[in-house]
């Protein structure tokens, strides 16, 4: 009897993945591959001219070389992180729901987000998301239809009656007057004047998951997860 298998597919290592998210941004932008070359190759360059100019011995050469060879490669490795991650987010760009994919994918640190949205329209297919951090409370909408306007408003609502002293901001994402780009919304967030500190934020978002237990599911067939962007890719 032939034996088979269980072993789940080994996943690519770390430079591969390196490999194909370098690919993946070469395809689509031409630019940050050329602002990455950069990055990498012009500390050597500085660490060469700067041995030159001392007129450094061989021993020093090798030293400044290899630093700037490891300051280029850590250079190279930021840009990568960062252009990658617009291009993952312009691809979702008009997408329903996928606020919600940058939100968990893109906010780190004290921010508190969910790809799943806290108000919907089951009707409309309408979406709130919520985001919780140093500037307070941010609701993100993807439209600025009459009836997203009352999702937001009623979530608003709710919001400011359990947390009557925080601030509560919105932020529109789309090409409507007032919106932002979806690859623009994580620096959006990060421009809102700071309010809270970390304990703060914890008892905030404590405060608010109430307003979750009664949440219906997500009507059928829109699933942010499955636009959500691959975090081993972005980082």
């Amino acid at each position: 009897m032939a034996k088979t298998s269980d072993a789940a597919p080994k996943e690519p290592g770390r430079i591969r993945q390196l490999i194909d998210v370098f690919k993946m941004t070469a395809k689509y932008d031409k630019a940050g591959v050329v602002l990455i070359t950069a990055g990498l190759v012009l500390p050597i360059l500085l660490a060469v001219v700067l041995c030159l100019v001392t007129g450094a011995n061989w021993i020093m050469w090798i030293l400044y070389v290899v630093l700037g060879f490891v300051f280029g490669l850590l250079i190279a490795m930021l840009l990568l992180n960062w252009r990658a991650e617009r291009v993952a987010f312009n691809q979702l760009e008009g997408r329903q729901g996928a606020s919600g994919a940058v939100l968990s994918s893109a906010m780190r640190g004290t921010w508190r987000t969910s790809d799943q949205p806290v108000a919907f329209n089951a009707k409309t297919q309408d979406f709130v998301f919520r985001a919780i951090g140093k500037p307070g409370v941010v609701l993100i909408t993807e439209s600025n239809s009459a009836a997203t306007k009352r999702l937001l408003n009623d979530e608003r609502r709710k919001t400011e009656r359990l947390v009557p002293t925080v601030t509560v901001h919105h932020v529109l994402v789309g090409e409507q007057a007032g919106g932002v780009k979806l690859a623009d919304l994580k620096r959006s967030l990060k421009k809102l004047p700071k309010q809270l500190r970390r304990e703060e934020i914890l008892a905030v978002e404590s405060r608010l998951a109430s307003l979750q237990q009664n949440q219906l599911p997500i009507p059928k067939g829109i699933d942010p997860n499955k636009i959500r962007p691959s975090r081993s890719k972005l980082r």
